[in-house]
């Protein structure tokens, strides 16, 4: 049996957007907590991740967007060292402080040292619990919370720097993953498949290319609906993509507790979405894949939905 990674960084929990933002660093201590308590965390392989290359950012980001985010970085700090503000906001939901930029690099970077460990048989596969998140993030723009693609990022690394012909990418946030899909839209070596509720943030209609599956639902969808919804829509064309790795954006926030959308998922639907996506992974990819954190606000049911999600990955 193969050994499933954990990978983190002290730095995520840096970055912070202000009192009451959702997006808090207290997502990665409720889902820590649980992990330790259950234990789920003694099943895995915990490793600190490294911070992502410029090089690695741009397989999938714009220079100026990189750039810019560092430039806003340093003088945010040179601010603060002269008595100015500590953050800096970029749109009405998404603020930097001077921790963001680094925290963004080992979000991303988790990924890319993932990919590595998985593609080259150290891991089966792995859960990279970090943040910012990062689907939102298109090619030249941060936005909802996200600041780079982590999962698009690598993905493009996994077909770039290690030769993979066909990966495929799984997202089951609440929200669509509009950053992921500006950056893979007409790339023939990844199939983006997602449910998303709809009409929600963000807003607009979702891109069409041959290479994007989505699958807008309604609010208050609850879990036999989305179930039927992957075996009759996502499957299929996992089945006939063959991806020889795959990515999950693993957003908790369609749960039927977290107020930030209206869905109606449980722990045992991301269980049983986690179990048929792994055994697609085991037919067609030797069993590898990488889940990166995504949205997931209310604590609770954030840290219970990852153990279970965790749980199916590890088989414990």
């Amino acid at each position: 049996m193969g050994k499933t990674g954990y990978f983190t960084h002290p730095d995520c929990r840096k970055h912070d957007m202000g009192t009451g933002h959702p997006e808090c660093p207290e997502r990665l201590d409720a889902i820590e907590d649980r992990l330790l308590i259950t234990g789920v965390a003694d099943a895995l392989e915990r490793r600190e991740s490294s911070p992502a290359a410029m090089g690695e950012l741009l397989l999938a980001h714009g220079r100026r967007h990189v750039a810019a985010l560092r430039g806003l970085n340093d003088i945010l700090i040179e601010e603060m060292e002269a008595g100015g503000p500590d953050r800096y906001s970029l749109d009405p939901d998404t603020s930097m402080n001077q921790f963001t930029y680094r925290a963004a690099l080992v979000s991303a970077g988790a990924a890319i040292d993932a990919v590595d460990a998985v593609v080259t048989g150290e891991l089966e596969n792995a859960f990279c619990c970090t943040r910012p998140p990062g689907h939102h993030a298109t090619r030249n723009q941060a936005m909802g919370f996200c600041f780079f693609s982590n999962v698009a990022v690598a993905a493009k690394y996994a077909c770039e720097r290690h030769g993979l012909k066909r990966v495929a990418i799984i997202d089951f946030d609440v929200h669509h993953g509009n950053g992921t899909e500006d950056i893979v839209a007409g790339d023939e070596r990844i199939l983006m498949v997602s449910f998303y509720q709809h009409p929600f943030y963000p807003e607009g209609t979702a891109k069409e290319a041959p290479n994007l599956v989505n699958c807008p639902v309604p609010a208050y969808t609850k879990g036999m609906d989305v179930r039927e919804l992957v075996e009759m829509m996502w499957i299929p064309r996992l089945e006939a993509h063959k991806p020889e790795m795959i990515f999950i954006s693993a957003g908790f926030d369609a749960h039927r507790e977290d107020d930030m959308g209206q869905m109606g998922l449980v722990e045992s639907d991301y269980a049983w979405m986690t179990q048929r996506i792994k055994d697609i992974a085991q037919r067609h990819a030797k069993g590898r894949l990488v889940s990166c954190l995504e949205g997931g606000y209310n604590l609770s049911a954030l840290a219970r939905s990852v153990e279970a999600h965790v749980r199916v990955l590890a088989d414990v």
